[in-house]
């Protein structure tokens, strides 16, 4: 297995999928191992995908100090990725959380950027954040689904702060809840570091106006993909996030959810070569 030493001393692990030009993959989770994202619908014809398995997911080691979990103690950890791997400049992908981290990158680093892609992108790092009340319209969208009656009251309690988590409510997560969205969601607790998760977001962790003001100097093309069912980040919040960036594109993708590469494989790959070859 691929490995490099962070700052720290941290054994970060990646792996490497496909053919072509690299693409440096930032997962989400948040703190999921990068597993999850499989070969992203078939990317991997099209490009070699560089998956970093975060600190203390996957294959990497888990770190000395537990405080280096929070989202921008890992920004190192990506620049280390990139001088190992010998890259002047990069093309960048994430997904959820990860686009917190990929931004912060951005924007201390712009110029080692070439293209971001942030997939249905956490913009927490904007200071953007998805409200209950956005999540549970994005919910009602799915009104009709055989499973909506006995996940919706789950997801509502939940939002307000008056249930727990529940699995009931996962289908809300995917675009088709079929066989493929089931084994992917029932792999997620083995692949997460909670513990992890809990630092990813703590407080400190963003400072959205100096990000912002930073990211004024990213002359790259960045791509914002949403799902159009997709209530966190839903399609109206992430056109907000473009507005942070000088040349951003959105692509809002018909039918899909949080995991858009599953919901409709052809069309993700279709639209993000598209975008990454421009």
């Amino acid at each position: 297995m691929p490995s490099f030493t962070a700052g720290d001393g941290t054994r970060l692990a990646y792996h490497v999928r496909g053919e072509g030009e690299p693409l440096v993959v930032l997962p989400g989770g948040p703190m999921r191992a990068s597993a999850y994202l499989g070969e992203l619908g078939g990317l991997t014809a099209h490009r070699r995908l560089i998956l970093l398995d975060l600190r203390g997911t996957g294959d990497s080691a888990v770190p000395a100090d537990p405080a280096s979990y929070r989202c921008d103690q890992q920004v190192d950890d990506v620049e280390m990725l990139r001088a190992h791997m010998g890259l002047d400049h990069m093309d960048v992908l994430s997904h959820s959380a990860g686009a917190s981290l990929a931004i912060l990158y951005a924007a201390a680093r712009p110029h080692r950027v070439r293209r971001l892609a942030l997939i249905t992108g956490n913009p927490s790092a904007l200071g953007l954040r998805t409200t209950p009340e956005e999540r549970l319209a994005a919910a009602r969208l799915r009104a009709r689904e055989p499973w909506f009656g006995a996940a919706y009251p789950g997801l509502e309690a939940w939002l307000h702060g008056t249930g727990d988590f529940d699995e009931a409510f996962m289908p809300f997560f995917y675009g088709r809840w079929d066989d493929i969205a089931r084994a992917h969601d029932a792999a997620a607790a083995e692949q997460t570091n909670d513990a992890a998760a809990d630092r990813f977001f703590a407080d400190g962790a963003f400072t959205p106006d100096a990000t912002r003001t930073a990211l004024r100097a990213l002359t790259s093309p960045v791509l914002l993909y949403a799902g159009e069912l997709d209530g966190g980040p839903s399609p109206a919040l992430v056109r907000r996030a473009a507005e942070a960036f000088p040349d951003a594109e959105v692509i809002v993708q018909p039918g899909a959810a949080h995991y858009p590469w599953l919901d409709d494989p052809e069309e993700f790959v279709r639209r993000t070569v598209g975008f990454l070859d421009a």
